[in-house]
């Protein structure tokens, strides 16, 4: 249960910093309320994770779920570039993360 609840949060934590970045400054309400529930639920779940599951394993794949996630998605909105070396470190990233699952 612990990881289920760690890769919900790893995609929280993508949605409230998409969220940050489209809240300007939290001068926006929708993006900064997305921002602050993303954010509440994404800490909840890894500190739940954490109850069970060692700390630095559960902060790197809630990290490597987060930023790869983050980064894919700023790729397909065209916020950010699409590049083969920019592919090659998030599958790199992504296999960190299932490496760090089948090492526990």
């Amino acid at each position: 249960m612990a990881w289920l609840v760690l890769v919900v949060a790893g995609v929280l934590e993508a949605v409230w910093a998409v969220a940050l970045g489209r809240s300007e400054g939290f001068t926006r309400l929708g993006p900064s309320v997305l921002f602050l529930c993303g954010l509440v639920l994404s800490m909840g779940g890894l500190a739940y994770a954490m109850r069970t599951l060692p700390t630095g394993t559960a902060y790197a794949v809630w990290v490597g779920i987060g930023v790869s996630l983050t980064v894919a998605f700023g790729m397909l909105s065209g916020d950010e570039t699409v590049t083969a070396v920019k592919v090659l470190l998030l599958l790199g990233i992504i296999g960190c993360v299932i490496g760090l699952k089948l090492a526990h």
